[in-house]
């Protein structure tokens, strides 16, 4: 057999060799390995089975925010095109999309902050329980909607001092600590953070873990009682651990308040969410339920985001 014909034939072997020797199928046949358990498989409930034992969530409150054909441009670009949509207690409206179509611009519209941005521009409606937000001095406003941001941002300051800061300021005059104490501890036990800080309540914000001190600013953000409650990415720079913390509070804390949330992570959205808003490029492409923008979306745009044919 020459070199040349040993290249082309896989199965051709130097020297001389038993004709059966050079049929693939007389090779050894590796060994079957077997697993042994020490009970049945549990088979996985399909997703629709899943969802169906879901803890039915609350009925909707009343309406605490309403946007009504709200334009918002930076410059010369407009961010966000002739949304309206309605916000309720009790529930979390999902603002999904890809980066730059406008989520964190219409978030940051409910409590004023994209007019601190110069250059920026404004029409449309919003109102809060019914009054014009921008008639409502700022102060008052951030004090009823509230907003948690992307990375933690504690205050250089006691734990007790970081959630106390949001009680001083709204206060005439400065309340001591034994007058802040019980709203302290209330804040910091509807954020989930109490029974962790409880004897370190002096201590520096600084040195508490990544997810306790985003829980730390939800307690400060939440500790005056606002109505709405807007997060943006709460979770993104969190560990899976305190991400599913945070989920949970989001849970909770919907009982009290109206939430709103930013967030890229659709499986997050699905998971907390009540309503869903679809936004692309500043437009509304779709409004609804969690069930209905992401098992039976209306608009070819958002079938193709929620399947991930882009974003």
């Amino acid at each position: 057999m020459s070199p040349e014909t040993m290249l082309l034939d896989p199965f051709s072997r130097a020297g001389d060799r038993d004709e059966d020797e050079l049929v693939p199928s007389a090779r050894p046949v590796p060994p079957v390995r077997t697993i042994v358990v020490d009970r049945p498989p549990v088979p996985v409930a399909p997703p629709h089975a899943r969802e169906a034992v879901r803890p039915a969530r609350s009925a909707a409150g009343p309406e605490r925010i309403r946007i009504e054909d709200v334009h918002i441009s930076y410059v010369e670009r407009d961010a966000v095109k002739g949304v309206s949509l309605s916000i309720h207690q009790g529930e979390v409206l999902a603002l999904i999309g890809p980066s730059g179509c406008g989520k964190t611009t219409l978030l940051r519209t409910l409590n004023r902050l994209t007019e601190l941005t110069p250059g920026t521009t404004r029409s449309g409606n919003i109102l809060l329980d019914g009054e014009d937000i921008h008639e409502l001095p700022d102060t008052t406003l951030r004090s009823r909607v509230s907003m948690v941001f992307q990375q933690p941002n504690p205050f250089p300051m006691s734990i007790f001092d970081n959630v106390a800061f949001a009680l001083r300021e709204q206060s005439r005059k400065r309340p001591g600590r034994k007058e802040l104490e019980p709203q302290v501890v209330d804040a910091l036990r509807r954020a989930g953070l109490y029974d962790e800080v409880r004897e370190e309540l002096d201590k520096p914000a600084l040195r508490l873990s990544g997810g306790q001190q985003q829980r730390l600013c939800i307690a400060r953000a939440i500790a005056a009682r606002p109505e709405v409650l807007l997060m943006d990415e709460p979770c993104s720079a969190l560990d899976p651990i305190s991400t599913n913390t945070i989920e949970k509070l989001i849970g909770e804390l919907r009982r009290d308040l109206a939430v709103v949330v930013v967030t890229h992570n659709l499986a997050q959205a699905q998971r907390i969410a009540d309503k869903v808003a679809f936004m692309y490029l500043g437009d509304l492409v779709e409004y609804g339920t969690a069930a209905d923008v992401f098992e039976a979306p209306r608009a070819q745009r958002t079938r193709d985001y929620v399947r991930g044919a882009f974003g």
